[in-house]
């Protein structure tokens, strides 16, 4: 946790916003596996770590604007859970490093809200992402789960959202020490990736430097020969000399801020010539997006940078005709990439994604249906404080490029003839971490080896 004030501070930012009511955030519970005392790594609701700090099971909190009262509801261990869980600190001792001194048993929530019911105070809450705090909207406020999402607070969403998505200076911090870990488990994949060895012994040892710094991995790792695939996340194959590997992963930090990065390099020492001519064409692009970044400009122009300079590379390549910028305007590009350029980051890998994509990257404004650009999960002009991805790719799919060639789709912008003879190359990816200054934008961590130069150096070793 961060000191108590911090979070007393983000309440009180969030009442001013809210201005009256009770706002209700459910922090998660544990989640079993295959039966209840078998649980998955227990994981906080983000939101809920953002206002009380608080990473423990089982919770709630009512922040009660109109009479300025705070609440964070649970129960205590028994002697029964003590017996096999050690001594645990007691609601009250954990709600006090949050800045909360009023403490309450679970079921005295159920009267808290029936009373703001009765007086027709308006409860705020968060659209829920997991079925069990979904029962108790139904329980405690008696809401259909098919309606919660209807019945969140869209007024909520949008606070905390602007709240969030501002991180401050040890925020950064924290994301920056995520960022570091992120590196690490990197460089280990490219130092250890040998022929013979399996997809799953590369990503065992990505998942290794995560645990041995005493931090989690932020999202299941990708480490695939099929980059082509974009979540791919089987790791059942042998590698061999000729493949490409792809590694997307990242490490969370004890207080949950995580890391996004991804690389690509041949399991062979050297990329052969076709896997360098793409992967250039791949790095170019990124370095178009880089340099589009700056306080104001729409996260929609930076991903189109990317797109504009995968298309030129292509059309001289002679994979693609015609004119370029046409052809990224219609969307023919995107049978190379397929997806946006870049997410936001902090708590969540993907921050604040429960809270729906609409708010989170385009400020309530309508998202694009164009395949490709709908993707795009981040749009919105760029905010000194705004952590996020750059992260464009080129991909050859093998059945897109089917599907589009059998529709006769695009014929007047791609040669189909020369993509053929990539069918089978799969997918290139780098990723890196950049956060929005006063003045410009700053490289988040220590940097990842990412030229053809760094990538084999390390690959000869």
């Amino acid at each position: 946790m961060f000191n108590p004030e911090v979070y007393i501070q983000r309440r009180k930012i969030l009442s001013e916003k809210i201005g009256s009511g009770l706002i209700l955030f459910f922090g998660n519970d544990e989640s079993p596996m295959n039966y209840p005392d078998n649980t998955y790594h227990f994981r906080q609701h983000s939101s809920f770590l953002y206002f009380f700090g608080i990473d423990f099971p089982g919770l709630a909190a009512v922040i009660d604007i109109d009479n300025q009262r705070q609440f964070v509801f649970g129960d205590d261990y028994t002697i029964d859970d003590i017996v096999w869980m050690g001594p645990q600190p007691t609601i009250a001792e954990r709600a006090l490093k949050s800045g909360i001194t009023e403490t309450l048993p679970m079921v005295k929530l159920y009267t808290i809200l029936k009373e703001a019911q009765a007086s027709r105070k308006e409860i705020h809450f968060l659209p829920p992402y997991r079925p069990e705090n979904k029962i108790k909207l139904m329980r405690f406020l008696n809401i259909r789960p098919d309606q919660v999402n209807v019945k969140s607070s869209v007024e909520l969403v949008k606070a905390v959202v602007a709240m969030r998505e501002i991180k401050s200076d040890i925020e950064i911090a924290e994301i920056e020490k995520a960022v570091d870990l992120s590196v690490d488990m990197h460089l280990a994949a490219m130092q250890i990736a040998r022929p013979g060895m399996t997809e799953a012994q590369v990503s065992a040892r990505i998942h290794e430097v995560a645990l041995a710094a005493d931090c989690q991995i932020a999202f299941p790792v990708i480490a695939t020969i099929n980059g082509q695939t974009l979540h791919n996340h089987y790791h059942g194959n042998t590698i061999k000399s000729g493949d490409l590997f792809l590694v997307d992963a990242g490490a969370e930090t004890t207080r949950h801020y995580a890391g996004d990065l991804s690389s690509t390099f041949p399991v062979a020492p050297v990329f052969t010539s076709q896997q360098k001519l793409i992967y250039e064409i791949s790095l170019k692009a990124h370095q178009a997006a880089i340099d589009k970044l700056a306080p104001g400009v729409p996260f929609r122009d930076v991903h189109i940078a990317a797109c504009k300079s995968i298309a030129s590379s292509m059309t001289e390549l002679g994979l693609m005709k015609g004119d370029a910028d046409e052809a990224v305007a219609q969307g023919a590009h995107a049978l190379f990439f397929p997806c946006g350029t870049g997410h936001m980051m902090g708590l969540d890998v993907h921050d604040m994604e429960d809270l729906g994509e609409i708010w989170v990257g385009y400020d309530g404004e309508p998202k694009s249906t164009q395949f490709g650009l709908k993707s795009l999960r981040f749009a919105k002009p760029l905010k000194p404080g705004h952590v996020f991805t750059i992260e464009p790719g080129i991909y050859f799919i093998p059945e897109l490029i089917d599907l589009w060639k059998s529709d006769g789709r695009f014929t007047e912008f791609i040669n189909w003839t020369e993509v053929e003879k990539f069918r089978d190359f799969g997918g290139i990816r780098n990723e890196e971490n950049f956060v929005v200054t006063e003045t410009g934008v700053r490289l988040l961590g220590k940097p990842k080896p990412k030229t053809v130069a760094e990538i084999e150096a390390i690959r000869k070793e």
